[in-house]
């Protein structure tokens, strides 16, 4: 109140001309240069607290007009400097509005007592029909989501991290709505129990109740026609347009999600673009992609993933109801018409084609065709490493990384070849060698946990995953040499967390400190997180030089060594671009791809 007066007498009176009135003009408080000239036909109620109006505002690129408030019922509000609010059908209730936003043409915007903005809100996600096990709010990571997912059946994790989450929740949470700076509301029906941040904008949405939308500097977020939304968060550069319906979701920096696309207990992080289809209890990771009428994501976990048209996955158990759930690694992709029958586990980096029903784990299969022929699902290990469109993604995906500097709180590390991503590869190839050798050299397939790998595909396989390694151990020592490791962190399993590649080791390790409570905020979680991002090289090294002892039988690794493995390198990314170039050529025969197309993808091959 401090930076507020009482109106003076003349300006009641010039309101009143203006066709104001108010409930008590004694509750009306305006900052010390207010002019009444260019506040016309408002209702006051309650207390209302009013900025000056003395500027022009841009409310469309190339056209300003004049601040004011015009036709408005005000309730219990605040409103800062050079605002414009015109034709409000029913009132705005319990907000504090920032400075030089611009509202126009809206139903009611309004904020009840102990509303929760949709922050907190616990989301079941891949498995639809159990408890919730993901809280969303504004700060919400990919990371952190993962540390959820994963600690549920550890109680005492997991509700340390509720209880931190929570904490933080209600230390930002406000005690009525909130409209920052440079907001733009046209259009629009109806805003209840909504925040929304600087620089957002919200034009011709339906109903949008309990959320919350922050973005950052350069990055707000945007809501467009038709759109339906309840108990969503959504930040940084995240775009909800024409038509679609969301209910407890959380959209993530740069995300995308339009075109009637529904969603209900999703999660969709970093880049991710969601057109047409729907999702259910979907946890969509970063670069997650769907764009087709008939796609349904459903009690699935995906990263770097694009979803074919009709791609549909079951979660139920014949009438038991929706209990099952998978996981897709990073750079999976589906075929059109793609059926997965969940439970199933799928290798990084692979391809799903026809309705694979056979409940596959090919884990230690990464990079991995897998189709479904009638009841036969047949696995072509190792084949997408040497895949034009493996070679693109990996390139795009950085790319496209649309995240402006400052919001890119999600961590993503874009290594295609990685400890994570080797592990299962050397797994592959040991593990094809070991049927190779139980089954026989001469049988025509191979049976691999109810799947058929072809002997052709097979010995392809081993050839595949062989030039992965020499590729991935040449290039960490072109950054490392002979160099010993300063640790032996990092030399066992690795994870991914939804983007974050790291040491499980590192990551029980957060778990172990979650569960002695020895955090007091998110932030330090966050923190953690960020660290061990950080020491990505370092971990890295410490996997890849014990791996380079065993794989090459050595005890120490020498110059002689180093030279050696770097010639191979060479050679296997030498052999490796050539069936890339070989794949694009086969592309070029179907007819598909124009002359200037596939000369310029060889031309920039490299």
């Amino acid at each position: 109140m401090s930076d507020y007066r009482s109106l003076a007498l003349s300006e009641i009176e010039m309101l009143e001309r203006n066709g104001c009135i108010a409930d008590d003009w004694g509750s009306v408080n305006v900052a010390e240069d207010f002019n009444p000239a260019y506040i016309r036909n408002v209702a006051f109620y309650g207390e209302v607290n009013l900025g000056v109006f003395d500027e022009m505002i841009e409310v469309e690129e190339g056209f300003r007009r004049h601040s004011g408030i015009r036709n408005a019922t005000l309730c219990d509000v605040t409103v800062g400097d050079n605002c414009l609010i015109e034709n409000i059908g029913n009132h705005i209730c319990r907000y504090t509005i920032g400075e030089r936003c611009y509202i126009s043409n809206v139903g009611v915007i309004a904020s009840s007592d102990g509303a929760e903005y949709g922050e907190g809100t616990c989301l079941a996600v891949l498995n639809e029909a159990g408890d919730g096990n993901v809280l969303i709010y504004r700060g919400l990571t990919s990371q952190m989501a993962a540390l959820m997912v994963a600690s549920e059946p550890n109680p005492a994790v997991w509700h340390q991290l509720e209880q931190l989450i929570l904490d933080e929740v209600k230390a930002t949470r406000p005690e009525q709505g909130m409209i920052g700076y440079g907001v733009k509301i046209v259009n629009t029906r109806e805003i209840v129990n909504v925040i929304i941040g600087d620089d957002c904008e919200i034009s011709g949405a339906s109903k949008l109740v309990d959320c919350t939308f922050v973005g950052c500097a350069d990055a707000g977020v945007y809501i467009g026609n038709d759109v339906f939304c309840e108990n969503v968060v959504a930040v940084a550069g995240a775009s909800i347009v024409n038509g679609a319906k969301l209910d407890k979701c959380f959209v993530g920096e740069a995300c995308h999600v339009g075109k009637g696309f529904s969603a209900e207990n999703c999660l969709f992080f970093a880049n991710s673009y969601m057109d047409n289809g729907e999702a259910c209890a979907a946890f969509c990771g970063p670069f997650t992609v769907s764009h087709h009428k008939s796609t349904l994501l459903i009690g699935g976990q995906y990263s770097f993933y694009n979803a074919g048209s009709g791609t549909n996955y079951s979660n139920h158990a014949y009438k038991l109801g929706p209990i099952h759930y998978g996981v897709l690694e990073r750079g999976s992709k589906t075929a059109s018409s793609a059926h997965i029958l969940m439970p199933a586990n799928i290798g990084s980096f692979s391809m799903c084609m026809g309705k694979i029903q056979n409940h596959p784990n090919t884990i230690e299969l990464p990079f991995s065709y897998l189709i479904a022929s009638g009841d036969t699902t047949y696995i072509v290990p190792g084949r997408n490493i040497a895949t034009v469109g493996t070679y693109r993604d990996i390139n795009k995906w950085p790319k496209r990384d649309k995240r402006a500097s400052a919001s890119k709180k999600s961590i993503v590390n874009f290594s295609w070849l990685s400890p994570f991503t080797m592990q299962e590869v050397i797994k592959g190839k040991e593990l094809l060698e070991r049927l190779r050798k139980e089954q026989g050299d001469n049988v025509a397939s191979y049976n691999y946990n109810g799947c058929l790998i072809k002997n052709k595909s097979l010995q392809k396989g081993i050839k595949f995953y062989e030039l992965a390694i020499r590729m991935f151990m040449g290039d960490v020592v072109s950054r490392h040499g002979s160099t010993l490791p300063e640790s032996s962190i990092g030399t066992g399993c690795w994870t991914d967390l939804s983007g974050l590649l790291a040491p499980v080791e590192i990551v029980e390790e957060l778990c172990d400190d979650l569960g002695k409570e020895y955090f007091d905020t998110i932030v330090e979680v966050e923190d953690r997180l960020q660290a061990m991002h950080k020491a990505y090289d370092e971990y890295c090294w410490n996997w890849t030089y014990k791996v380079i002892l065993d794989y090459l039988g050595i005890d120490m690794l020498s110059a002689t060594d180093v030279n050696r493995i770097m010639a191979e390198a060479d050679a296997a990314r030498s052999e490796w671009l050539n069936a890339i170039r070989f794949d694009a050529e086969r592309e070029f025969a179907l007819g598909d791809v124009s002359e200037d197309e596939i000369s310029n993808f060889l031309n920039n091959l490299e």
